[in-house]
């Protein structure tokens, strides 16, 4: 994956061995190699809060006196600091806190998660700034239609668009309930899932064989590069309908790639309604679904969303753009 990457010459990757349950809770291994490394860099990026490498890899920072940035990815969100509720707490406490608070500052992906993320990081400093994409990896866009041809059981009918991994904080739930009345009002329309399992893949199918829509709904696995952009490029509307969200990938790609999108508020994406490119609705089945109708009733409102969204990604959400922003943050400008 990084090989693909542009510029990814100027790296240099160490892959430490993955070592067992031992390693895994104490990051022995991990600490030897940052012990021994750390001083030779300017800054260091931790990107999570609960692994022990990262502990240690701040630790390791304190005592040469090296600058280190914290990236939650939204581990610090409301929704995800109520599940495990008290380990969450308690790790913070122990050695957690330490962490966030000694660090240059803290990088939220969006000002929810800013707000979000404040009761628990002290004075630390929090630098609101989103993740980008490079477009040398969407274009150019396969033809329109190739999905379509990998997939004879869709015909030629519309059809919805679910990418993620298939976890209970995606909604899954809510969109096989929107779906099915969507359904009821456009009885063509087809759904779409695609992602790899994560936990939730045999409740799905128990939600979807007591849909009223289950002829509609394809779970198809995980699609990755070209047949992921071909999926993007094909459907009439992409939706993710999630409970949280830090920064979602799968929305920035779909907007990238043309495609109007309908997500929950849980997303943390408000730019895709002041865009235009979009609809943004509450954590609800039927706010979701009559989004959704609106979408796929209207060849009109399909083109402006998708051209502003492509529009926004390219003015706002390219690495280079984020980057630039970076540099400023680290006041490197």
């Amino acid at each position: 994956m990084i090989t693909s990457l542009p510029g990814n010459g100027l790296l240099n990757v160490h892959l430490l061995e993955p070592g067992g349950p031992i390693e895994r809770v104490r990051a022995r291994q991990a600490r030897t190699w940052l012990r021994e490394h750390v001083e030779a860099y300017e800054l260091v990026h931790l990107h999570g809060v609960w692994d022990p490498i990262l502990h240690n890899a701040a630790r390791e920072a304190r005592r040469t006196g090296t600058d280190w940035i914290i990236t939650p990815h939204g581990m610090l969100d409301p929704w995800c600091m109520d599940q495990g509720r008290l380990r969450k707490r308690l790790a913070l406490a122990f050695r957690g806190q330490n962490m966030l608070e000694g660090s240059r500052f803290i990088h939220a992906l969006n000002r929810d998660e800013e707000a979000g993320m404040k009761p628990h990081v002290g004075a630390a400093t929090i630098e609101v700034i989103p993740n980008g994409i490079f477009l040398e990896e969407i274009e150019p866009l396969p033809e329109r239609g190739t999905f379509r041809e990998s997939r004879r059981e869709l015909d030629d009918e519309p059809f919805v668009l679910f990418l993620s991994r298939l976890h209970y904080k995606k909604g899954l739930d809510i969109l096989v309930s929107a779906f099915e009345q969507v359904h009821a009002r456009v009885p063509e329309l087809r759904l779409v899932i695609a992602g790899p399992d994560d936990g939730y893949e045999s409740t799905l199918h128990t939600i979807i064989e007591a849909s009223s829509a289950r002829s509609n709904i394809h779970c198809i696995g995980p699609v990755y590069g070209t047949d992921k952009l071909a999926a993007l490029v094909d459907c009439d509307c992409f939706c993710l309908p999630s409970r949280q969200e830090g920064f979602s990938m799968a929305i920035t790609e779909a907007l990238g790639c043309g495609t109007p999108v309908v997500i929950t508020e849980a997303c943390h994406f408000p730019e895709v309604a002041e865009a235009g490119a979009g609809l943004v609705t509450p954590l609800d089945p039927e706010a979701v679904g009559q989004a959704m109708h609106e979408v796929v009733s209207s060849t009109d409102a399909r083109s402006r969303m998708g051209s502003a969204g492509a529009a926004l990604v390219r003015e706002h959400y390219t690495w280079p753009a984020i980057a630039a922003r970076l540099d400023t943050a680290l006041g490197l400008e």
